[in-house]
């Protein structure tokens, strides 16, 4: 399948739509409390998006019904927003997709519901931040998209023993939601098409305190983790560039490494 290459008047709608996408990251933080069901976080997320003259990109997309996706703990992706309660020291991705004037934008962040949590899930928070910046940057003209995968696998599996999922990957995104190429986060240096300017895709590893694999629920989209051991996800949607990389959904509250600052 061939890779889109977008032109700068479809850079600069990618760079729209992911800036919105970024900007409900922020605008729901202060209500990521105990005692919020996931269904109130997705309402007021798909407000704030429509309100922003865009649409919730997840809403309806192969049946799933709500606008977001919000995966608590055991969770690795896919949760469907409703009546779970969220409790202190329980982590929490939520993962926004926008779509606006015709193109998505795509991210994820973590968040520790309440401030506090365990060690050990602290630690599998920070260790996904890092593994997913770890795969930014490798990006960059020229390079493979199996440096990506390899640099998050190398980081949270060879260095701390995670288990990092194959059964989900990152993915082109531009005038689709789910695009090629594929990206795998544990992929294999040297191997993979080549990047190139004017490329757009996600990067959002899955990394698990325990095994990688997973199950998927009755409901057909919830994703947990085998063991259901706690899971983290982070994503950014990246823009290849003549000389590197853009971040595309980064804003200035994000989480970066101090290497890439």
């Amino acid at each position: 399948m061939a890779v889109e290459i977008k032109s700068k008047t479809e850079i600069e709608k990618m760079r729209a739509t992911c800036r919105l996408a970024a900007s409900v990251l922020d605008h729901i933080a202060p209500f990521v409390v105990p005692g919020v069901t996931t269904g109130e976080l997705d309402r007021i997320c798909h407000e704030y998006i429509v309100r922003h003259g865009a649409y919730p990109s997840p809403l309806n997309y192969k049946g799933f019904p709500r606008s977001i996706c919000t995966s608590v703990n055991e969770v690795v992706c896919h949760g469907i927003p409703g009546d779970r309660t969220l409790k202190a020291g329980d982590i929490v991705n939520l993962d926004i997709t926008t779509t606006l004037d015709g193109y998505f934008g795509d991210c994820s962040e973590m968040f520790v519901v309440g401030g506090e949590t365990t060690p050990e899930a602290k630690k599998l928070v920070d260790v996904t931040r890092e593994a997913l910046w770890l795969g930014i940057a490798e990006v960059g003209p020229n390079k493979r998209i199996g440096d990506i995968g390899a640099a998050i696998f190398e980081f949270a599996n060879g260095r701390h023993g995670y288990g990092v999922v194959e059964a989900f990957c990152g993915h082109g995104i531009g005038r689709e939601f789910h695009m090629a190429p594929q990206v795998s986060h544990v992929g294999k240096r040297g191997n993979g098409m080549r990047m190139k300017p004017g490329m757009t895709f996600t990067i959002e590893p899955m990394i698990n305190l325990g095994t990688p694999h997973c199950d998927i629920l009755a409901d057909g989209w919830t994703a947990v983790t085998k063991d259901r051991k706690w899971s983290a996800q982070v994503e950014h949607t990246i823009l290849v560039t003549e000389g590197g990389y853009e971040v595309l959904t980064m804003r200035e509250s994000a989480w970066r490494p101090k290497w890439a600052a």
